[in-house]
C-alpha cells in the first residue's frame, strides 16, 4: 500500500490571494463597527488598500459576497467560543466535585457537571456579543434590503452554535413539565434530529427558548437599554441565569 503524498504548499499567488482577502475582511470588519452593516463598501475598502475596486472584485464578487463571508467567520467564531467555555465549565465542574470530597474513583473518572457547562456557555455567549457587538448584530440584526440572511449556507454556519446548546442541554436532562403539542414536537424533532442524534422535542424546544431568552437580553443590553433605564446588566443577566437553570 502506497504512502499518501504529503499535501502540496500554497503557492506564491494563492498566499497573496488568501493575503488580500484577509485584509479586505479586516477592513470591511473596521466599517462594519463603524457604520453597521450597511457602510460596508468594497469601493471605499479599495481606496483605504489602495486597490481599485474592480481589482478587488477579483477576490470578492460582491458586497453580499463579502458580508456573507463576515457571516460564516462570525457564526464559526461564536460556536468556537461556546465550545471552548462548554469544555471549561466541565473542568470546573469536575474539579468542584473532587474538591468537595467526592470519591476516589470518581476523582479519577469525573463526569462533567453539564450545569457548569450550561452556565459557562450562556456566560460565553453573552461574553462574545459584549466584545464584539458589530459582529453580533451583523448575525441577528435586520438583514440588508436584498441580501439573503437566510441562505442555505449561512444556516448551516448558524446550526454550529445551536449544536454546542443541544447537546449541553441533552446531558443537563431536566425537561419542561408539559411536552411540546405534537404538531410543534414534529417540527423540533426534525430540525434537532437532523443536526444533533438523540434530541427529543422537549430538549429541543428548551434550546429554542434557552436561545430566544439570552438572545433577547443581549440585544437589549449592547443597544444600551439597561443602561437607560439605570440598571445593572450583570444583575439582571445573573437573574435570567437562575431562572434558566432552577
Amino acid at each position: 500500500m502506497s504512502a499518501t503524498p504529503p499535501p502540496q504548499a500554497p503557492t506564491m499567488r494563492e498566499r497573496y490571494r488568501a493575503q488580500v482577502r484577509g485584509e479586505v475582511k479586516q477592513a470591511a470588519l473596521r466599517q462594519l463597527a463603524e457604520s453597521g452593516p450597511g457602510g460596508v463598501s468594497v469601493s471605499a475598502i479599495g481606496k483605504q488598500l489602495g486597490v481599485s475596486g474592480p481589482a478587488l472584485y477579483r477576490y470578492f464578487a460582491s458586497r453580499d459576497e463579502l458580508l456573507t463571508e463576515l457571516v460564516i467567520d462570525a457564526y464559526h467564531d461564536l460556536a468556537a467560543a461556546l465550545s471552548a467555555a462548554a469544555s471549561a465549565g466541565a473542568s470546573a465542574g469536575a474539579s468542584a466535585a473532587a474538591s468537595a470530597g467526592a470519591s476516589a474513583a470518581a476523582s479519577l473518572a469525573p463526569s462533567p457537571d453539564p450545569r457548569a457547562r450550561f452556565e459557562a456557555l450562556a456566560r460565553a455567549y453573552r461574553s462574545w456579543a459584549l466584545a464584539q457587538p458589530h459582529r453580533y448584530r451583523l448575525l441577528f440584526g435586520p438583514p440588508l434590503p436584498g441580501y439573503d440572511a437566510h441562505a442555505q449556507q449561512l444556516v448551516d454556519a448558524s446550526q454550529a452554535a445551536m449544536n454546542q446548546l443541544l447537546g449541553v442541554l441533552r446531558e443537563l436532562g431536566d425537561h419542561p413539565a408539559a411536552p411540546p403539542p405534537r404538531p410543534l414536537a414534529a417540527q423540533l424533532s426534525a430540525w434537532a434530529q437532523a443536526h444533533v442524534p438523540g434530541i427529543d422535542p422537549a430538549t429541543a424546544l428548551r434550546a429554542v427558548l434557552v436561545w430566544s431568552r439570552l438572545h433577547g437580553l443581549v440585544s437589549l443590553e449592547i443597544a444600551g437599554n439597561f443602561a437607560s433605564m439605570g440598571v445593572d446588566p450583570d444583575q439582571v443577566f445573573e437573574a435570567q441565569l437562575a431562572t434558566l437553570t432552577a
